[in-house]
Order: structure tokens, then sequence, then C-alpha cells
């Protein structure tokens, strides 16, 4: 079997939910042969054992190759520190993937300041502060690759779960990508934007069964999407043999239920 990321260094934030999109990154990347970080706000010890134990008990892999690290991906300083200590144990980056977000759901008139803040800082300026020091390491390399993991929010306004900001969030996440790929293609360094809709993670608890129910209705596939349908798209365009020719690229992943 080709192992499509054999031997790369793969960071992935947001990855400390076993039921998250980033930690079916994590165990994608792991089956395709890569060392792969995570880092999370609320990383642990306990964390991390419980994803290399669960990511064991998925793949029938004996240790995997996962190593984790605590970073407020709001702070700039804590993800200087964060690719410090990378570098400093593997020597290289070769793949992030920022899957870290919050959703919040409230109608337009309704959103404060805080509200907009606070959407924005962990879903825009926290990937921002990611791309920025991770592509400076990508750019001196002259190789380098990008996944932003936004939402079809950003794409039509509003989302089945968040409000304006959030969607404004993600279509800034979606611009900043398209803005880094041109800029920083003759280094190396591509960047590309996976857009997700409804998703069985821990983010779609809070809806009711008949809510739920009716918005399955109007997915062409007729279900939600899974973490792992997520995760294969960030391992395609992760992947030099497959999409090395891909940047500044939008890739849907929403069971059709936005075609354009």
């Amino acid at each position: 079997m080709t192992m499509f990321l054999n031997g790369k260094v793969c960071i992935i934030s947001g990855a400390a939910s076993l039921r998250g999109i980033g930690f079916a990154v994590a165990e994608l990347f792991i089956q395709q042969g890569a060392s792969v970080i995570v880092t999370d706000v609320v990383m642990e010890e306990k964390t991390i054992s419980d994803i290399r134990a669960a990511i064991s008990s998925h793949t029938g892999i004996e240790n995997p190759d996962v190593t984790g690290y605590k970073c407020d991906i709001t702070n700039l300083s804590e993800c200087t520190q964060l690719a410090d200590a990378i570098i400093k144990k593997f020597g290289r980056v070769d793949v992030l993937v920022n899957s870290a977000g919050i959703v919040q759901a409230l109608p337009f008139l309704e959103v404060k300041p805080e509200d907009l803040d606070r959407l924005m800082r962990v879903n825009f300026v926290g990937t921002f502060n990611m791309c920025s020091t991770f592509a400076k390491l990508f750019a001196a390399a002259k190789s380098g690759n990008i996944v932003n993991i936004a939402s079809v929010a950003g794409e039509v306004g509003g989302g089945l779960l968040g409000g304006s900001h959030y969607a404004a969030s993600k279509a800034a996440m979606m611009s900043l990508t398209r803005s880094i790929a041109k800029e920083l293609g003759a280094l190396g360094v591509r960047a590309n934007t996976v857009c997700p809709a409804m998703t069985e993670t821990a983010m779609i608890d809070v809806m009711s069964e008949e809510r739920h129910a009716a918005l399955i209705k109007a997915i062409p596939l007729g279900r939600p999407g899974k973490p792992k349908d997520i995760a294969g798209a960030c391992l395609y365009l992760a992947s030099e043999e497959l999409a090395g020719y891909v940047t500044g690229a939008t890739l849907d992943v929403n069971g059709g239920v936005f075609i354009h």
C-alpha cells in the first residue's frame, strides 16, 4: 500500500477530542506513515495517552508516533514556542493542519462585541498565528503545506449551528489561505482550505433530534459527514503525490448540501 505521508512531520491543531476532526486527521496521517504532533489548549498528558490508545485500538498500530503539546493558538508567543519545540525534537515540519475552532449560534442582532472577539480570536487569529509561525519555517525550507479547515458557513453566510460571526471567521480563514497560496507559492509552500458541512462531532450534540433529521433530509448523500470524511480530504491536500499542483483551492466536503 502506498504511504502518502511516509516520513513526513505533520502538526494538527485542535486535536484533543477523540470525536473531533483533528483526531481523525491525526489517526489517518499515522496510518499513512507520518510522525504526528497534536496540539490543543486543553492538551494534557492523559489526553495524549488517550489519543495514542485510541489510535492504536482503531488501527492496530502499536506505539503510534504521536507527540502532544499544549498550546493556546490565540497567543502568538505560544505558537512560536511550539514551533521551536517541534524543530528541536524533529528537525523540521512538513504539514500544518489547522482544525482548532469554536462555534456559537446567535442571530446577527444579538451578537455582542465579546462574542465576535472570541470567535475571531480562536477561528481566525489563532489560524493566522499558526500559519504565520510555521509558514516562516516552510519558506526557509522552500517546502511546506498548510491545510485550513473552515466551514460551508464561510461560503454561504451563516451555518447550521453558527451565527454570522462564526461564518465571518471561517470566511476570513478562506481568504487568508488564498493569500498565503499566492504569496508563498514561489517559495514551495502550498495552502488549501477544506470546507465541511454538518459533521458528527461534539459540536452537533446540542441539536435536537427533529432538527438533526430535517437537516439530513436536505443533504443529497442522505447522511451527515463523519470526521474521517474530512480527514480524507486533508490527506489528499497534504500529499505531494496526490495534490502537488493544488494550491489556493477550497475543497467542499459537504455531501452535496452546497453545490456551486
